[in-house]
């Protein structure tokens, strides 16, 4: 669970404390990481300068764009970064014998003070082989970073984006929740989900803790097991709430039988018998206990016969109280045709007791919503108001793992490649810097890369574009607007930029989306984005490419 550091960052002119996951911290690494690190300081490399980039090599659910979090709990990380004694002592049983014990005592006085760290701002649209991070410093250090990054990195990413996704489907009106911490891989897993649902475009959680660490709007109304475990009125132990005005009790039980009664010939023309006594005690006990929210789950039987019915009897039996009911909850069945009728029923109740509120009471619908269940609903013309959604969102079932990497580019200042049969797993060597090209009309035109000591490229000049791999791809572009992506976060063991607060990360991504243009978002066939290198940086690229590719011979 998320903690309270007792460290802090230093922001501009202000203090930040730092909130901190318990499990993040150097062992939270594989193996692998570890013995190299051995390895490395046995061949006397301790001295070596590297850099290493983390970048992926595909957007992720089909699409065109990804959306970059996870910065700040990298930079936590970094601030945070040391082996403590238990961590030694744990490694000294768990390692071989063989391994010199002058090792750990270089790992125990190891931190992050010497890496240097350029990023993409939290929250931007990014895209392949666009490194989000730039890690540069001593090679064991900035190599025993590497698996710990990428965890923080890669499902904030694929989740924010997710829920971006979701957003754009739903529409700007819709709101959206957060439903899924009990299908969440494990409690951390549920709190990422929370946080980065939120920072992709969702208005809220049921998550209360992630609500408490990360200021996040909680929402939530009831479960079956509640409606069921009400058989009959004979089970309220109250069933008198006070007016408003007057203060005077009055008892809920009669004045919702009288109202189903009206509303059962005026909605259905049925006897009103055939609705659910135990589902309407239900509602009537939830009502009392919040009777300036309620909201309650209407299909536990039926909703058109029970639901809907037992509902509205309550919303006006509250509302000649004084109170004003927030709406209902469908979590199965037909949600468009469903939808439809319930609204159906509250603009009749609406005409009938003159209550123009009544017509616009919300209706919110779950039930393993998906991206897709969301545009078919769309074509089918609902009357939805809010999507609580969990299953599909917090585990990313359309793609579970975005696959982000962390590859070296450089050691003392000797750019390094690596090859692959297959084309997308070779790597761009160097030092690089990233620039966004925007068109006359605002939009993200082209990313470019290029080597760090080329000039930036400028708006109004001419800027020869190509494709990393393939020769015949390529363009110029005037740009009307170039963007450094990169900014320098953490240099000589602190913040060295200020962090924005998780609000302004939220902004920021529907900031940067409302920069790429429709073709680039649309759920069904994207027009994909263009990334590019320089014609500098291609060049060295396959010049370094042909010097470490060995040549073959024919016999």
């Amino acid at each position: 669970m998320e903690v309270d550091s007792p460290r802090s960052y230093y922001e501009g002119d202000r203090t930040m404390k730092a909130r901190q996951n318990g499990i993040v911290q150097p062992l939270l690494t594989d193996l692998y990481q570890i013995t190299m690190a051995y390895a490395y300081w046995k061949a006397e490399k301790i001295k070596d300068h590297a850099i290493f980039d983390l970048f992926f090599r595909k957007s992720p659910f089909q699409g065109e764009f990804t959306i970059f979090a996870g910065l700040e709990e990298c930079l936590k990380f970094l601030q945070n970064f040391h082996y403590s004694d238990s961590d030694i002592e744990y490694l000294r049983t768990t390692l071989p014998s063989s391994i010199e014990p002058d090792f750990y005592h270089y790992l125990r006085h190891l931190t992050a003070k010497d890496v240097k760290v350029y990023a993409v701002e939290e929250g931007s649209v990014v895209f392949p082989r666009i490194p989000l991070l730039r890690v540069e410093g001593p090679l064991i250090v900035v190599q025993l970073l590497e698996t710990t990054m990428l965890t923080l990195v890669n499902y904030a990413s694929l989740m924010a984006t997710n829920a971006a996704r979701y957003r754009i489907a739903a529409g700007k009106q819709m709101t959206l929740l957060e439903f899924g911490l009990r299908r969440a891989q494990g409690p951390d897993g549920g709190l990422s989900a929370s946080k980065y649902a939120y920072i992709g475009g969702f208005d809220g959680t049921s998550n209360v803790l992630a609500g408490k660490l990360f200021n996040i709007p909680v929402r939530g109304t009831h479960a079956h097991s509640y409606i069921t475990s009400f058989t009959d009125f004979a089970e309220l132990r109250t069933t008198k709430l006070k007016d408003c005005s007057s203060g005077q009790e009055v008892d809920l039980v009669v004045q919702c039988q009288e109202y189903r009664e009206q509303l059962s010939h005026l909605l259905l023309n049925t006897d009103p018998n055939e609705a659910s006594n135990g589902e309407l005690a239900a509602m009537i006990s939830f009502a009392i206990a919040f009777p300036q929210g309620f909201m309650a789950l209407v299909d536990t039987y039926d909703v058109l016969r029970s639901g809907l019915l037992n509902f509205c009897a309550v919303a006006l039996a509250l509302n000649s109280l004084g109170y004003k009911a927030i709406g209902i909850r469908i979590d199965s069945g037909d949600l468009a045709y469903l939808s439809c009728k319930a609204r159906e029923f509250f603009e009749i109740v609406a005409a009938r007791y003159n209550l123009p509120w009544f017509a616009k009471l919300t209706i919110v619908a779950s039930n393993d919503i998906n991206e897709d269940t969301i545009l078919s609903l769309n074509e089918q013309g609902h009357k939805i108001d809010c999507f609580g959604i969990g299953t599909h969102l917090v585990t990313c079932q359309r793609q579970p793992a975005l696959g982000c990497v962390y590859k070296m580019v450089e050691i003392n200042n000797k750019p390094k490649i690596k090859l692959s049969q297959d084309v997308a797993k070779v790597t761009m060597p160097g030092r690089k810097n990233v620039f966004r090209l925007y068109s006359a009309d605002g939009h993200a035109l082209i990313d470019l890369l290029q080597r760090s000591d080329e000039p930036e490229p400028k708006v109004g000049e001419k800027v020869l574009c190509r494709h990393p791999f393939q020769e015949s791809k390529r363009a110029y572009v005037v740009p009307s607007r170039v963007e450094p992506l990169y900014k320098l976060y953490w240099s000589d063991g602190k913040l060295t930029a200020p962090l924005p607060d998780l609000q302004q990360v939220r902004q920021r991504v529907q900031d940067s989306l409302k920069t790429l243009r429709q073709d680039h978002k649309r759920n069904l066939n994207p027009t994909p984005y263009k990334v590019s290198v320089s014609k500098d940086l291609y060049s060295f690229m396959h010049d370094l490419w042909l010097q470490s590719a060995p040549i073959g011979e024919l016999s």
